[in-house]
């Protein structure tokens, strides 16, 4: 018997996603005692205003030692061509990298604003 296997994401775009989050890099930006900003940079996209970091992210954190609170994750997407409806396996590969990278492993809600892209999550430890 024959395996029907479907591939979700097209080889083309896995190795887009494979690109982009091997060229990732960041730059923090102090933000206060509770919350730190990274802007991302994506050899792929950028901003195209100032034609820096594609985008930012801005984490807040829980200092009450409460482990029921989540980390408060927000990545805002400055490049348009992230709002394209074909990227949304991009966008969310990347906002899922982006967690793991920046946050670890703790309890976060994030919240990704690309346009149509645009997704909520949570995850749990």
């Amino acid at each position: 018997m024959k395996d029907k296997i479907i591939e979700a994401i097209q080889p083309e775009m896995k190795k887009r996603i494979e690109s982009e989050i091997k060229g990732m890099s960041f730059s923090k930006n102090f933000r206060s005692a509770t919350a730190e900003e990274w802007y991302i940079f994506l050899p792929g996209f950028k901003d195209p205003r100032t034609g820096g970091a594609a985008g930012k992210a801005i984490i807040h954190y829980n200092l009450y030692g409460n482990k029921d609170v989540f980390i408060n994750t927000t990545i805002i997407w400055d490049d348009p061509a992230m709002y394209e409806p074909q990227l949304h396996p991009l966008v969310y590969a990347i906002g899922d990298e982006l967690v793991n990278r920046l946050v670890g492993y703790a309890d976060t809600l994030l919240s990704v604003h690309a346009g149509e892209n645009s997704f909520d999550a949570a995850y749990r430890q």
